[in-house]
């Protein structure tokens, strides 16, 4: 079995702490190298200890369904003969209270647009290449989150 890793690394840097108005500003750093400034989401902790222009762990699992989808749709599209030429997702995804009362991320909505070059898909083809995605996608097989995928035509 895999494993992936991926170091999450703050700091104090001189704040007090105890008052709860400390910097939530932190480093992802992965092993191919990337590092990417993390925080906590600006709806969750107000600015200037949450950084706007950092990745939240909320935008990070949607990127991450998101990510995990076209992967698996652009392998399946090659494999059954199509050419993409481009794939965009505008996802989003929505917190709310979950069935026990907590809040969550309860609807992932994945909106790929995707630009085929030459022969392309039909809508029932393109709706199967998207589920048997959804289907397989490793991600989504581990999170309770409702993932919806809306494609754009």
């Amino acid at each position: 079995m895999a494993e992936y890793t991926a170091t999450v690394s703050w700091q104090r840097l001189g704040a007090v702490f105890t008052d709860n108005k400390y910097s939530r500003a932190h480093e992802w750093r992965f092993d191919g190298g990337v590092v990417v400034p993390g925080s906590s989401s600006p709806h969750v902790v107000r600015v200037p200890l949450s950084d706007p222009a950092a990745v939240d762990p909320e935008e990070a699992f949607v990127a991450s369904l998101s990510s995990c989808h076209m992967l698996f749709f652009l392998s399946f599209a090659a494999e059954a003969g199509f050419v993409v030429d481009s794939y965009e997702d505008a996802a989003v995804g929505v917190m709310g209270k979950n069935e026990a009362g907590r809040i969550a991320m309860t609807v992932v909505t994945l909106r790929p647009k995707v630009v085929f070059s030459g022969r392309a898909p039909g809508a029932e083809q393109l709706e199967q290449l998207h589920h048997r995605s959804h289907d397989e996608c490793f991600i989504a097989a581990s999170v309770k989150t409702d993932v919806r995928c809306e494609p754009v035509a």
